[in-house]
């Protein structure tokens, strides 16, 4: 059987696939059967997958294929494109943990919008991806089960939350993925993967079946390895659902289209800005060099660089774990142990007089089942929000954050898009910043505003260094920021960069067990 490396590179790129798919060049069931085989000889490895379901893949691929031979394939815009889906999204009969105990067994009765929408345009689900608990990491190390692990080197940590999105991309188990992004989660991981990852504009993408972290910044997004691939797999999952009250009204873009338009279009040349905060104190100079370069090739298309100010930037952080941790604080005070997930009983005759059970049934599945991480995240908001610290820390921190946003207005009326770093360090080693949270948090300072401002961000690979420890090539990812609702113009440049480049073409080489390379 072909190898699903090999099949995929054999397309150019997921709607290529399909249309072989529809044409009958290939069957949906023989790209699965590639996918799963792959996933079984290198995810031990890896661990990118919390789960696979390999009967309900098969059963959705003939599907698929039944349907291509009765004609009836008009609407399979993602025919037999095998997808893997973040454990923070809801999937109908299969397990949804967000990689927390507490939610181990929880089976929902419905899928995540995002989810319906890439099923009913012919996707296949393998299964679901390893990522931070409840999408509280920038490493993949929070994961309640196990790790997951860069394929570029295994030492290394695939960046987080969505760290099993971008690494089973990038190590071709799967040519598509969804991940959710509330401060980076997308991006970061996308960038240390060396994948193409994309956070649309806040309410672009339906949240409704998504596990909720922080509800005012949380999005669903896609991770492949080119910006095209991103604009299909967005023109399908987007648009507006009725199911969530934060979806905008709004007709979409032709994403697609938007990938073709060059840097200078009918005589204009496109801006770039290039914010002064991003190119500062504890940016890596070697992802400098390589982001620099990014821009200059862009700059020798025709773009105009312009320099730009994002002053608040420096504020980013603490705003973002002030407004985080108190609505993660909110929604998760909904794992009690009642209705669904975990729960730890006080047995007979463990309780004092007077104590009460419930209660004590409360704390004891929280204990339980919530990891370290998110017990701190909890913790924390659950202080901000406190009688008589709100306004000195949530209300201030939203005030804030509306400063921020009108700093990216500022920015925008002299540029069309930002281009900064996406992470000011390479993959790190597994477990180096686990006693570290700050340090860890920090991962994230180019990434985060983006989300308070709930604007449309994107990161793609722009070069590879070798790092002093490590004998493989590690990926540098550069971000293009856009204005509110302008992810066709992100969508744009990202493309026009890939149309002259190759590093998105680049491939991990993995090493079975026995010391041989990977087909």
């Amino acid at each position: 059987m072909t190898s699903s490396k090999a099949l995929f590179e054999s397309f150019d790129g997921v709607a290529a696939l399909a249309q072989a798919v529809r044409s009958r060049d290939v069957s949906a069931v023989e790209v699965t059967r590639s996918c799963l085989t792959r996933i079984a000889e290198l995810d031990d490895r890896l661990g990118c997958f919390l789960r696979v379901d390999e009967a309900g893949a098969l059963a959705a691929a003939q599907a698929v294929d039944d349907q291509v031979r009765a004609g009836a394939d008009d609407d399979l815009l993602l025919a037999g494109v095998p997808v893997g889906i973040k454990d923070m999204l809801c999937t109908k009969d299969l397990e949804t943990t967000a990689a927390s105990k507490i939610l181990k067994g929880f089976v929902p009765p419905y899928d995540a919008t995002a989810v319906a929408k890439l099923r009913a345009a012919g996707a296949i689900v393998l299964g679901k991806l390893n990522m931070d608990e409840f999408a509280m990491g920038s490493s993949n190390e929070n994961s309640a089960y196990f790790p997951c692990k860069n394929p570029w080197d295994v030492t290394r940590v695939p960046g987080g939350s969505s760290g099993g999105s971008a690494a089973a991309v990038a190590a071709s188990l799967c040519p598509l993925s969804l991940g959710t992004d509330t401060g980076g989660s997308i991006r970061q991981p996308a960038a240390l993967c060396g994948v193409t990852g994309m956070k649309p504009t806040y309410g672009r993408v339906s949240r409704y079946g998504v596990i909720a972290f922080a509800s005012s910044l949380d999005q669903v997004g896609p991770l492949a390895h080119s910006a095209l691939d991103l604009a299909h797999a967005l023109q399908v999952i987007g648009g507006h659902d009725a199911h969530d009250a934060t979806s905008l009204s709004l007709a979409q873009p032709d994403y697609v289209a938007a990938c073709q338009v060059p840097i200078v279009d009918k005589g204009r040349r496109l801006r770039i800005g290039l914010p002064k905060e991003y190119f500062a104190q504890g940016l890596d100079p070697r992802i400098e060099e390589c982001v620099r370069r990014a821009i200059a090739t862009l700059e020798q298309e025709g773009a105009e660089i312009v320099d730009v100010s994002l002053p608040l930037t420096k504020h980013a952080v603490a705003i973002y774990y002030l407004i985080a941790t108190a609505e993660a604080s909110s929604n998760l005070s909904r794992y009690d142990g009642v209705r669904y997930g975990l729960r730890v009983t006080p047995r007979e005759g463990e309780l004092a007089a007077g104590q009460s059970a419930l209660i004590e049934m409360y704390k004891r599945t929280r204990a339980a089942g919530f990891g370290p991480e998110v017990k701190r995240r909890i913790m924390l908001g659950t202080y901000v929000l406190r009688s008589g610290y709100y306004d000195a820390y949530y209300r201030r921190a939203g005030q804030v954050r509306t400063l921020v946003a009108r700093d990216f207005e500022a920015a925008f009326a002299k540029c069309d898009v930002l281009m900064t770093p996406t992470s000011p360090v390479l993959p790190f080693r597994l477990g180096e910043r686990m006693s570290d949270p700050m340090t860890m948090y920090l991962a994230d300072i180019y990434t985060i505003s983006c989300n308070l401002a709930g604007l449309p961000g994107l990161s793609m690979p722009c070069g590879f260094i070798t790092d002093e420890g490590s004998s493989r090539p590690l990926p540098v990812g550069v971000q293009i920021l856009g204005k509110a609702l302008r992810d066709d113009k992100v969508l744009q440049v990202a493309a026009a960069y890939q149309r002259v480049t190759d590093w998105h073409k680049q491939r991990p080489k993995l090493l079975l067990g026995d010391g041989k390379e990977a087909a």
